[in-house]
């Protein structure tokens, strides 16, 4: 197979399945999906590797469906990043400008001094996302280079991670021979496929329910303003009704994706599911309505901390686009409406739409992360903004000193 470089490639390593999605650069901005793979993942626990062995073998199984599909050989991936230990914190910097014109140096200067924060030592900065620079007290600014002033500052929200987590992801990508372009947060990633510029401009949260995880963000006057992550998810409903019926986990799930509902309203009184039963026991009928009593608490429950996770950030008022869910969690009937009663705002199910080539496969929430992926990747060719932690101080200390001395000459 023949590797071709204009091929953009996401690669989503969630908690219940490893998506892979090849993406083909158009102009103009367009992109056209021309592959697909996806395997259940094995290894992973709430976003994070806990098996390298089995992440790789599932990693493989992916990547070689989309390859065979796209007709090519994937050797960069962009690798989305989740899981509880990822935090998001607001931060400003502030720079004298050089020559009374804003360059590309100075903007560098001022999200360096933004980033000037104490950091742990496990923990490693992933994104650095730009809300607004503001010139002299002139605010607003998205583009600051070739503007005239003296003073220079940046608000960034800045999104760091476990060093350990990023490294795993990393590691696990190196063993199927892929290359790691950069690593990107997958609620980021989510963003760019299924939020519209006007939600992003307006206000909007963005709520992607994965299997082990329920990531947000949340954007205002078209930037992130806060992320951060629940650790609960789809997995947390499939555990409930493994234990409530009484059914091995892998027919939980089955009967969660096939029969499940969030909201009992929606479910007739005489409608009933066929159960298998734990052993050699034979099938049972039960009420759909027990299914639906067992789900609607848990996902009332996940929404109410969202509930809590938006109020706490002070950033519940300037929602004007409401909420969008996004994930696999989110196929389930009724729960937009349930997410609704909790938040108290309007919530739209998200899916990626607008893109060409396979795009009636991709329009389903469960690929939103690997959609967005290729997009992040089209956006961002040939820079790589995550870099893990160097071992050599040494090198550190005099890449940094060569940085200052061409800022002083």
């Amino acid at each position: 197979m023949a590797q071709k470089s204009e091929l953009i490639v996401g690669l989503d390593i969630g908690t219940t399945k490893i998506c892979t999605i090849v993406g083909e650069a158009k102009p103009h901005g367009a992109i056209d999906i021309v592959g697909i793979g996806i395997a259940p993942s094995r290894g992973m626990r709430k976003g994070v590797v806990v098996n390298i062995e089995s992440t790789v073998a599932s990693i493989k199984h992916a990547v070689a469906e989309a390859e065979k599909m796209a007709g090519c050989e994937i050797s960069q991936v962009y690798a989305g990043i989740a899981g509880g230990h990822i935090k998001g914190i607001n931060s400003h910097g502030i720079v004298a400008v050089k020559n009374k014109e804003v360059s590309q140096a100075d903007v560098a200067r001022v999200i360096d001094a933004a980033r000037a924060l104490a950091i742990p030592l496990d923990r490693e900065v992933i994104h650095i996302l730009p809300q607004e620079f503001i010139i002299d007290d002139q605010d607003g600014i998205r583009e600051p280079v070739g503007m005239s002033g003296v003073r220079l500052e940046a608000r960034v929200h800045i999104v760091t991670g476990a060093v350990t987590s990023a490294q795993n992801i990393v590691k696990c990508c190196q063993r199927c021979g892929l290359a790691v372009s950069d690593i990107v947060l997958e609620q980021l990633a989510s963003s760019e496929s299924v939020l519209s510029q006007d939600e992003k401009d307006l206000g909007v949260a963005l709520i992607d329910i994965g299997g082990g995880t329920t990531d947000i963000a949340i954007w205002s006057d078209g930037s992130i303003v806060h992320t951060s992550v629940v650790s609960i998810g789809g997995d947390h409903i499939t555990n409930d009704i493994a234990v409530g019926l009484r059914t091995p986990l892998q027919e939980a799930e089955r009967i969660k994706q096939a029969y499940g509902c969030a909201l009992q309203s929606m479910v007739g009184k005489d409608e009933t599911i066929e159960v298998p039963s734990v052993g050699d026991r034979g099938m049972r009928t039960l009420s759909k309505q027990l299914l639906t009593e067992i789900i609607e608490p848990r996902v009332e429950e996940m929404f109410a901390l969202v509930q809590q996770e938006i109020h706490k950030t002070g950033y519940a008022d300037l929602l004007a686009s409401g909420v969008v869910i996004t994930g696999g969690a989110t196929q389930l009937q009724g729960m937009a409406e349930l997410a609704e009663d909790v938040l108290g705002l309007p919530v739209r199910r998200g899916a990626p739409r607008g893109f060409g080539g396979l795009s009636d496969a991709i329009q389903n929430p469960i690929y939103a992360t690997g959609v967005g992926l290729v997009v992040y990747g089209r956006e961002h060719q040939g820079a790589r903004y995550f870099k893990l932690r160097e071992a050599n101080v040494y090198s550190k200390v005099k890449s940094r000193m060569r940085s200052w001395l061409g800022d002083i000459f």
